[in-house]
């Protein structure tokens, strides 16, 4: 049975709470009565803070009370000292919801906005925003910052400044810089019952853009898109400024839903776009369309991370993958990168290139199933230890029939038509008719181990990848903060000589990256076959294309007559051919700075069983251009001309040696000095060259770590060999700079 209350305390508690009530009306009147102050003194403490901090007049025609929680505001400007004006509004009225104010959060209810302007310059570098980019003074000492919270703080923030109802008539966004400008005008933009709907001017009448959708912020639901009337949204602005052209159809956001527990904000959205057209010069020389792409992402947000979850999807028309993507800041930042598309059918994949991307392999028809994994794992305090792990698997996988390319017509004879700058070159025929076409078994064996040796030492056991040089190729990148290393094996340089162009594109590298594995993993030509025709296309000067031409060229002789020394001198020019007639002295002797290369490419050879241990430079001192290409050797400076040979050197290059004397130990370190009396030379800049000697060291040490990897010693072997080398590296180094200093 339930006790019946005392009537005395239900009338204590009666009269308790009338005089809240009585205290609450007592107060709101107050506060009701001094609001007009009080909102005075907010606008006048913010047109201070304005000022003191930003540098900034703002100013407010008038501001007073429309309702309960309503304000209105007329001839509101901000503009930035001695800069051009920034804001200019008319009309603006906002309300505010009572009770989320109750708890201390600002959640607009209602915002009417009429004839404004946001105008944004940026003359003679000049900006009148540059204010933003100021940062404060910070007196206060460094704590240490929960993404996870900022992040869930933060999309609250932007969630509750959503109004619930929203009126906005002609209000302009522009752009103006020395060489362009930019103007939106939103004619007129609503949300009513969740619905947004707009209509948007673009650059006077240009076109006419549309942001529809639902809008529930409250809700943290969100999903709305843009499109334009009868036309592809562009972006002309953009195209101006960075060269990036890019338009669509269609783009789409949703925002699902927000998490925040275990220290972990998580995010669940949607982004998708419709016929995407893009064009950079640095990914494609034609326009890449893709139809449909979109991602279903689910981003967590921990304390010291940012991360795409594994749970996410990527939709590329019939590709379907799972990216797994991870950014650690502190306390030291990692990267980490994972794709799986889990096994697909074949012509699905290649169904879904976007189109103008891999144009050798339009029409392509194929079998069976495919599944692509990656794996890139990065600590930044130990570039060095970078893991990557990339493989497509096959499995029944074949080509049915070839697309644009034919890719089996190496097999035979063909005609290979080389190009400088976009322009074709004199056609060769890669057969016998041409009398300089030189099978494999009558190239030089010093020859074809020389050049191997420098550009793929694993060509016969690889598939068209070594993932150890590619390894190496992402730690130097990233140490030296660019593009600079390289990864291209000798079937990679095939391809791109064979059947692509000479562009550099992101587009053409994954297409030779493509090409590859499909003539490497279907055995459409052999190794042999392969290494023969890369020796009779590739460039070795300046016209001079295949074996035949350049062994004449050079030294007037056939390319079985090549000796070791002509051999490794050809070898060094592969990378570099258009500068290979730097290499010589007048009197066609090569020049003293490719020693270090002689040595180190020949003490390769010899380890492999390739040649003989040779104290003399391996053919160094034998080496002679042809008598009737000397007189085009010009005296240039020594120093100069071996830098624009950008080979590799090591312990025994000397700049500047005299092969009559055999040098001190610190002389092959450092460089022997010609004590002769000479006229007054351009010098390197010592900063400069020591930059430059100490790239010498680490790609011979990244050479040698190579030879270790292929040269059959146990795991343990190769990893006491590696640290070895790596010592020596460092010492070299530390000597470099002592000496400098």
């Amino acid at each position: 049975m339930y006790r019946r209350l005392n009537p005395k305390y239900i009338r204590i508690a009666g009269i308790v709470l009338i005089c809240l009530v009585i205290i609450l009306l007592i107060g709101g009147y107050i506060a009701y009565g001094k609001r007009g102050a009080m909102l005075q003194s907010a606008i006048n403490k913010a047109e201070l803070k304005a000022k003191r901090d930003y540098n900034l007049n703002l100013k407010i025609g008038s501001a007073h009370f429309t309702g309960l929680s309503t304000v209105a505001f007329t001839d509101i400007t901000v503009v930035p000292e001695n800069r051009d004006s920034l804001l200019t509004i008319k009309k603006f009225a906002v309300g505010i919801r009572i009770l989320p104010l109750i708890y201390g959060a600002i959640k607009l209810a209602d915002v009417n906005l009429q004839d404004a302007h946001l105008n944004l310059t940026d003359i003679n570098h000049v900006k009148n925003f540059d204010f933003l980019f100021k940062k404060k003074k910070d007196t206060t000492a460094h704590t240490k910052v929960d993404l996870s919270q900022l992040s869930y703080n933060l999309i609250n923030e932007v969630l509750y400044k959503i109004p619930d109802d929203l009126t906005l008539k002609n209000f302009v966004v522009s752009f103006t810089n020395d060489s362009s400008s930019f103007r939106l005008l939103t004619q007129k933009a609503l949300i009513k019952n969740g619905q947004l709907t707009s209509t948007i001017n673009v650059n006077n009448g240009a076109a006419t853009w549309h942001f529809e959708g639902r809008v529930h912020s409250s809700d943290r639901d969100i999903d709305v898109k843009l499109y334009a009337d009868g036309k592809k949204v562009e972006l002309p602005f953009i195209e101006k400024r960075y060269k990036l052209k890019v338009n669509f159809d269609t783009i789409s956001t949703r925002l699902s839903k927000v998490e925040h527990s275990g220290g972990e904000t998580r995010i669940y959205g949607y982004w998708g776009v419709r016929n995407l057209l893009i064009n950079h010069p640095g990914l494609a020389s034609n326009n890449i369309i893709v139809p449909n792409a979109s991602i279903d992402a689910n981003v967590f947000v921990g304390e010291n991370y940012v991360s795409v979850d594994s749970s996410s999807v990527i939709h590329l028309k019939k590709i379907i993958a799972h990216p797994y993507i991870k950014y650690t800041l502190n306390p030291v930042k990692i990267y980490e990168l994972k794709v799986n598309t889990g096994w697909l059918n074949a012509q699905d994949v290649f169904d879904s290139f976007p189109s103008g991307m891999f144009e050798s392999l339009e029409g392509m028809q194929v079998a069976g199933k495919l599944n692509y994994s990656l794996n890139i794992f990065l600590n930044a305090a130990r570039p060095d230890d970078v893991q990557f792990d990339s493989r497509l698997d096959k499995n029944q996988f074949k080509i049915v029939k070839y697309g644009k390319t034919n890719l089996s017509r190496l097999i035979g004879t063909f005609v290979y038509i080389p190009y400088e700058k976009g322009k074709p070159m004199p056609a060769r025929v890669i057969g016998p008719k041409n009398p300089y076409y030189t099978p494999l078994d009558r190239i030089a064996p010093d020859l074809r181990n020389a050049v191997m040796t420098a550009e793929d030492p694993s060509f016969y056991s690889n598939h068209g990848f070594v993932e150890e040089s590619i390894r190496k190729s992402l730690a130097t990148d990233y140490k030296d903060k660019k593009f600079k290393r390289g990864g291209s094996t000798i079937s990679m340089q095939l391809v791109k000589n064979a059947f692509l162009s000479r562009e550099k594109t992101l587009a053409r590298k994954i297409e030779e990256i493509l090409i590859v594995w499909l003539i490497e993993n279907n055995h459409i030509m052999t190794k042999n076959r392969m290494l023969e025709v890369y020796f009779n296309i590739i460039e070795w000067g300046r016209n001079i294309y295949g074996v035949g031409e350049a062994s004449r060229y050079y030294f007037g002789k056939t390319p079985a007559e090549l000796t070791l020394g002509e051999s490794i001198y050809l070898a060094s020019i592969v990378p570099n051919p258009k500068a290979g007639l730097y290499a010589f002295l007048p009197d066609g002797s090569v020049r003293p700075g490719l020693l270090g290369y002689f040595n180190l490419i020949g003490r390769m050879m010899a380890m492999r069983g390739q040649a003989l241990r040779d104290s003399s430079g391996y053919g160094f001192y034998n080496v002679r251009l042809r008598a009737s290409l000397r007189k085009e050797i010009a005296p240039v400076d020594v120093a100069v001309a071996d830098s624009m040979m950008k080979q590799d050197s090591d312990e025994d290059v000397t700049p500047l040696i005299e092969p009559e004397k055999k040098p001190t130990f610190f002389q092959r370190l450092f460089g022997k000095r010609d004590s002769t009396p000479k006229k007054a030379e351009p010098r390197l800049d010592p900063k400069a060259k020591l930059k430059a000697d100490i790239e010498k060291i680490k790609e011979e040490e990244r050479k040698k770590e190579l030879l270790i990897d292929t040269a059959g010693k146990t795991r343990k072997e190769i990893r006491q060999e590696k640290r070895r080398l790596k010592n020596e590296a460092k010492d070299k180094e530390k000597a470099l700079r002592e000496s400098v200093q």
